[in-house]
């Protein structure tokens, strides 16, 4: 497969592509203040600690839409350069981006497999000088960002560069917002806090699931409150993705399923937010489809490139999707669990999502119609109930093949955690566009059912 680079969306329409936003070149990004603030159209906005307000466009239904015509949509999608051997194109990236000591955030695992000294190597030829970051864990903590950018000030860089999974990227994009607003990250949870632009963003996923290379979210665990805040905002959005499949052979097995069930609950969510519309729906359903007719593949045959690269595909596709219809019940509780309890969130997506769907079913069961048919479950026709009942099934199939326990109790959950994550969970800024308004209670009846 050639090298693709496309400035938004690799598969997208013509009408997609020329509403991606296309960037200066240049040391530092220019599109932060109303830019920034417009990724609140078609988002009811809220408060750093979820506390509701009405934002800049009110949601309404679908059948609403269908009606009375579309309403505005604004597409946010960073550069994009898609194949093998394309993590080459990062150094010409930083190069054209101002770069003259790139910051290189990465992690243990990613340092040992390799991939860091290749790109290192690549950022010297081009006569740049960069800098190497590596203390970065699993869903990355509040004091690991800060520290970040205390090297990233100490060392004199300039781009930051995110090589590796979804913790790596997100504490690339924290160490960014910190270098040109300072404070703490915790400062910043919430929609569109960020005032000050942030230096250009070059991400290189390892992995096929997390959509963070194209998003404008940012994911940190405040390790006080036990739990995970949401950053959310088009100055989150890399100004380029390079996306090598070659990446994802050195993932561990366990992450592999916990990335790729990522994406399909990227993909789902999507699809049924109050956000959704034609522009992400494409990418939604092409994801679903992607993942789960290549997800277990990849783990009894790892090696198989046809299959990596859709998986890579897949999570591309799934983060066009989310950052722009953004997400909903499942993520909004799984970010709670995971922040309790540092534990991957791919797999906890995976446990939570089945019950999640019979939930929201109820209420959107013709949501689910084309879900199913994308899963190849069902032809057109068929009833919403029953394509919600498929789709619920089938995920969980899906997890019991890759080895995703089937309750959160065998992760550590117990009875007496569910209450505070219940409350956690309705502050969570995914929650906002979740199809069906949930009360504690009937979070508190989920995390049960999913026990």
């Amino acid at each position: 497969m050639p090298i693709v680079r496309t400035i938004g969306p690799a598969v997208a329409s013509s009408a997609v592509a020329a509403l991606a936003t296309v960037e200066p070149d240049g040391p530092v990004r220019s599109t932060v203040g109303d830019a920034a603030r417009t990724s609140r159209v078609g988002i009811p906005e809220r408060g750093p600690h979820g506390e509701g307000r009405e934002g800049n466009v009110a949601l309404e239904n679908t059948d609403q839409h269908e009606h009375e015509g579309l309403r505005l949509s604004k597409f946010h999608a960073p550069e994009i350069v898609f194949g093998p051997d394309s993590l080459r194109e990062a150094a010409f990236a930083a190069v054209r981006l101002g770069a003259r000591r790139p910051f290189v955030v990465t992690d243990p695992g990613v340092f040992e497999a390799g991939w860091p000294h290749e790109l290192l190597r690549d950022l010297r030829d081009a006569g740049l000088n960069p800098r190497l970051w590596t203390d970065v864990t699993p869903n990355p903590k509040d004091h690991e960002i800060e520290a970040g950018y205390h090297e990233y000030i100490a060392s004199g860089c300039d781009v930051v560069m995110g090589l590796g999974g979804g913790s790596v990227i997100d504490a690339a994009k924290g160490v960014a917002l910190l270098a040109s607003n300072g404070g703490r990250i915790l400062d910043y949870e919430g929609i569109d806090r960020i005032a000050n632009p942030i230096p250009p963003l070059i991400m290189m996923p390892s992995t096929s699931g997390t959509g963070a290379d194209v998003s404008q979210f940012c994911i940190v665990t405040d390790t006080e409150r036990h739990t995970k805040i949401t950053i959310m905002g088009r100055a989150l959005v890399p100004d380029v993705s390079v996306i090598d499949p070659r990446l994802l052979v050195t993932m561990p097995e366990w992450l592999n399923a916990a990335t790729g069930l990522d994406a399909l609950t990227h993909g789902i969510e999507a699809f049924v937010s109050l956000a959704h519309g034609p522009l992400t729906d494409v990418h939604a359903l092409q994801a679903v489809s992607l993942v789960n007719s290549n997800l277990a593949h990849t783990m009894t045959a790892p090696g198989d490139t046809a299959a990596r690269q859709a998986m890579a595909h897949a999570a591309l596709e799934a983060g066009l999707a989310f950052t722009n219809a953004i997400l909903g019940a499942t993520h909004a509780m799984s970010h709670q669990v995971g922040g309790m309890l540092d534990l991957p969130h791919g797999v906890i997506n995976g446990v939570l999502l089945p019950h999640v769907v019979r939930f929201n079913g109820a209420v959107t069961p013709e949501r689910f119609v084309p879900i199913a048919q994308a899963m190849g479950l069902c032809g057109p026709g068929v009833p919403g109930d029953e394509a919600v009942d498929m789709v619920a099934a089938a995920v969980r199939k899906l997890g019991d093949e890759v080895g995703v326990p089937t309750g959160l109790g065998a992760l550590g959950v117990t009875e007496e955690d569910i209450p505070r994550l219940a409350v956690l969970t309705l502050g969570d800024a995914c929650l906002t566009t979740n199809p069906r308004p949930a009360s504690v209670d009937q979070v508190e009846t989920l995390f049960r059912a999913a026990l």
